[in-house]
């Protein structure tokens, strides 16, 4: 398992996350973000290219996988605004507060051991007028596909590096103290049970 999660997982992870309605998702909502920006799970970097250069001033990306970040090549790519990388967990974000003016996350509540520790660590690190980007997977409004998504978890938990399908994004977000301002939600083509999105904008609750 060691090695799986080494050295194939992160491809896995990065051919599965690059598919085409989940790189749609993403050209929705990280062209919103502004300033100086921190990116929770940056991973392979399926988010850089969609970044404005004329609005980041500067990109920290946070990831637990080098391996992953290794797949981005950043070294051969002109994004227009510089980047860098910090091996560390959203739970433990190495960063002194109120830096950021805005944090994105995509695709990554779904595998933090405590995402409610961690958006408390997002939240801590972002300017008072800070704005959360966010676009995930998670619980389905439908009984039926819930209680799949409820039975296959473990098993997809397993497999998937830690994935879960059944997080209650809006709830987590409450939880970790962010007050969503902007919300919308469909399920994307595919697989019903890791397909229901939620995305949008957070504010920290005051």
């Amino acid at each position: 398992m060691g090695l799986y999660k080494k050295y194939l997982l992160p491809k896995i992870i990065h051919w599965t996350c690059g598919q085409n309605p989940t790189m749609r998702q993403r050209e929705k909502v990280i062209p919103l973000a502004k300033g100086k920006v921190l990116e929770i799970g940056i991973g392979s970097g399926l988010n850089l290219n969609f970044y404005n250069p004329a609005d980041v001033k500067h990109l920290t990306g946070i990831d637990p996988s080098k391996e992953n970040w290794e797949l981005a090549g950043i070294k051969d790519r002109d994004l227009g605004f510089d980047v860098e990388f910090i091996l560390a967990y959203a739970g433990n974000i190495p960063l002194e507060n109120n830096q950021f003016d805005t944090a994105v996350i995509t695709y990554t509540l779904c595998s933090i051991t405590d995402p409610v520790v961690s958006l408390h660590e997002i939240r801590r690190v972002l300017k008072p007028s800070g704005q959360l980007i966010f676009c995930e997977h998670g619980i389905a409004p439908d009984k039926k596909i819930q209680g799949w998504q409820n039975k296959v978890n473990p098993y997809w938990k397993w497999i998937s590096g830690g994935c879960n399908l059944n997080r209650d994004i809006p709830g987590l977000l409450h939880e970790g103290g962010f007050e969503i301002i902007d919300l919308d939600t469909m399920y994307l083509p595919g697989w019903k049970l890791s397909g229901y999105n939620y995305w949008g904008v957070g504010k920290a609750k005051s």
